[in-house]
């Protein structure tokens, strides 16, 4: 690291497992496990997977609203259905523009899903300024279908091109529950080569143990499928990766495990295609 680097910049990737009433382990008895990980980690950003409207809010309450601001918008629109919810540090982070699409043939209709799969899903992103002089950059937030490959193959197209359309020299930071085992699905491939990004898993130099980031609230498995991940535009330089089994007394905070990454961006080397519609986050 030279005078001139910005710090690393602390990323996590988190699907907080939707709260359904039927729930064997409902948000209450989860919450205080989320809220002590979080501070512990204290990630810059956040993509979260599968929170709801009242469980995300009650988040922000815990960890203190002057200190995390969230962006996002329920996959059925408005405050309904799972959010991909982005949050980030104030004191690192600031908003620019943001917005949201789903992933289906019809991209700006909320809760459209023409694809097959079995609920809606969409995109969350948000352009950042890096108030460390760590410059602008993207973060993108998703959550793929578990049932439907077609519908996962297709979205992974969706996003390739709406990542082109934005800033090409601005770099870009992916989170997601891709519900498709890293290198070994043609979802994972893609995004690698037709978006040119990077598994910042792969790309560390340092690594954490390697589990299967679905545990379903069971003790992770040693080299199992890694579903969640973190990329990020070529060229990002990764310090470290990891998966965090973070579990006092045997409580896990979500049935997937936390996946993070310790970095610094890289610019984007091609340009973008089209312009994008952005929007003006709230103050």
């Amino acid at each position: 690291m030279t005078d001139n680097d910005p710090p690393w910049l602390r990323v996590m990737s988190f699907n907080l497992h939707v709260d359904w009433p039927a729930s064997p382990r409902p948000w209450r008895e989860r919450r205080d496990v989320v809220a002590h990980l979080l501070r512990m980690e204290r990630p810059h950003l956040i993509g979260t997977q599968e929170g709801l409207h009242g469980p995300l809010r009650e988040l922000e309450a815990d960890l203190g609203p002057e200190h995390y601001g969230w962006i996002g918008q329920g996959r059925e629109g408005g405050s309904r259905g799972e959010f991909m919810a982005i949050g980030y540090d104030r004191t690192r982070l600031r908003p620019l523009e943001y917005d949201h699409f789903w992933l289906s043939g019809t991209p700006q209709e909320p809760g459209s899903n023409t694809w097959g799969g079995s609920w809606p899903r969409m995109v969350t992103w948000v352009r950042f300024h890096d108030l460390s002089g760590g410059g602008e950059f993207f973060a993108a937030n998703t959550h793929f279908d578990d049932a439907s490959a077609y519908a996962r193959e297709r979205s992974a197209e969706l996003l390739t091109e709406r990542l082109d359309m934005l800033a090409p020299d601005v770099p870009i930071v992916v989170t997601g529950d891709f519900n498709t085992p890293a290198g070994d699905s043609t979802v994972h491939a893609a995004l690698l080569t037709r978006a040119d990004l990077v598994d910042t898993w792969e790309a560390a130099e340092e690594r954490g143990p390697a589990h299967g980031t679905f545990h379903d609230y069971r003790p992770p498995v040693p080299g199992g499928d890694r579903i969640d991940w973190i990329l990020a535009s070529r060229g990002t330089r990764v310090r470290r990766a990891m998966l965090n089994d973070f579990a006092p007394n045997g409580r896990y905070p979500s049935d997937h495990l936390p996946v993070q990454a310790i970095l610094r961006t890289a610019r984007r080397p091609r340009p973008a295609r089209h312009p994008d519609p952005r929007r003006t986050p709230p103050s």
